[in-house]
């Protein structure tokens, strides 16, 4: 089987920068903690519980002192005031890109716009911009949510970071009669841009594509609604145990993509087994 690798795929400046700021925090701490998981990867967060940093949501299983990182995703500054109260040393770990439509959703509701954010209402990057606005804040995932929400005077958009542009625009497409004013900020980072540029473009020169990344991975899924919108067989996978025969049965050429939280080293062993079936 000819594997095709996507030019844009695996971990982006974000989740280099989150690993690696927990990594050198453990070597100098003998109790550090990320506050959920640090990236959406089960095979990441394992190896990092192996080495003793360890991923908690309750904070009273973390004692006073602790070190504590701020995951990729960031969080709502109500969680950073808990931090505060139970004195841990807190470092901050969210990706540059997630920080800009947190401190966008706030300026937006200092200057009296009602703020939208287009993303996932479960996702924790969305709860956390969303604890940056205030109670008129609003979340839409999809074209039939947006046509639900109420017309304001003044709307300002945001959106999650791994949005397809796709979806964005099909929302502001429904947006656009839903106020008189608008401020657009559109954050959808550009990493994310080019990963579905790239897997778009290999969809079209393949049989089926294989996309790697953690089932809970926004950005991953994203990728493979992209690749699936080209009619090509699309295969969503955490590891290479997951690979079947009977989907490449008849087939000459299979992509491979992954998402953002993906490591180097899981997409290497995906390709690797694909040749050999």
């Amino acid at each position: 089987m000819k594997v095709k690798l996507s030019r844009h795929a695996g971990f982006c400046f974000g989740v280099k920068r989150a690993i690696n700021t927990a990594l050198k925090a453990n070597s100098v701490s003998g109790s550090v903690y990320t506050y959920g998981p640090i990236i959406h990867n089960p095979q990441v967060v394992k190896d990092f519980d192996v080495k003793g940093i360890k991923a908690v949501e309750d904070l009273k299983k973390v004692k006073s002192g602790s070190t504590i990182i701020i995951r990729t995703h960031g969080v709502p500054p109500g969680v950073e005031r808990q931090f505060k109260t139970k004195k841990l040393k807190v470092i901050d770990a969210t990706c540059p890109f997630v920080k800009k439509p947190q401190e966008y959703v706030r300026q937006l509701e200092r200057d009296g716009y009602t703020p939208v954010i287009i993303g996932e209402a479960e996702h924790p990057e969305v709860i956390g911009i969303k604890g940056y606005g205030g109670k008129r804040t609003i979340v839409v995932g999809t074209a039939e949510e947006a046509a639900k929400i109420r017309s304001v005077r003044k709307m300002g958009i945001v959106v999650q970071t791994t949005q397809s542009g796709s979806n964005f625009l099909a929302i502001m497409n429904v947006l656009s009669g839903k106020s008189m004013e608008f401020r657009i900020l559109n954050t959808i980072c550009n990493a994310t841009h080019e990963r579905q540029d790239s897997a778009l473009k290999l969809a079209g020169e393949v049989d089926i594509m294989i996309v790697v990344g953690g089932k809970n991975s926004a950005n991953t899924k994203h990728l493979a609604e992209v690749c699936e919108t080209t009619g090509v067989e699309t295969r969503h996978i955490e590891s290479a145990s997951e690979l079947q025969t009977a989907w490449f049965r008849g087939k000459k050429t299979a992509g491979v993509t992954a998402g953002a939280s993906t490591p180097d080293w899981i997409i290497k062993e995906v390709a690797e087994s694909i040749k050999k079936l």
